[in-house]
């Protein structure tokens, strides 16, 4: 069975820092999923914030590019989000995402609480 985990999310000041981590676990060959993170604020849908491929190409969501970074350790099977100049408009629950497309697997874990606020 598949899990997917996150962890790190809380509270902080506008312009601070957070790092997520989301760690796989009954996962076979981490190495090969495209992982992501999405945020879902309260009456929004949920968007993609960042991704990265199986050979580490990164994007990001316009609304994160400069402050956020994703990375990925295989050797760990876990992904990481390095979160910096915080907005309140950053407060959503963080989903992580692993995507394999052939055959074609999603998996989503249960979202962390992020809240930028003063």
């Amino acid at each position: 069975q598949v899990q997917l985990v996150e962890s790190g999310g809380g509270l902080v000041q506008p312009g601070g820092s957070l790092r997520l981590s989301c760690e796989a676990s009954g996962i076979i060959s981490f190495s090969i999923y495209s992982m992501g993170w999405y945020r879902q604020a309260p009456g929004k849908q949920r968007e993609l914030v960042a991704a990265i491929t199986s050979g580490s190409t990164t994007n990001y969501a316009d609304s994160v590019k400069g402050r956020f970074t994703i990375s990925r350790d295989n050797a760990k099977n876990t992904v990481y989000l390095q979160m910096n100049s915080l907005k309140p408009e950053d407060t959503a629950v963080y989903y992580c995402n692993a995507l394999r497309t052939s055959p074609r697997v999603n998996y989503w874990g249960q979202g962390t609480q992020v809240t930028v606020s003063s």
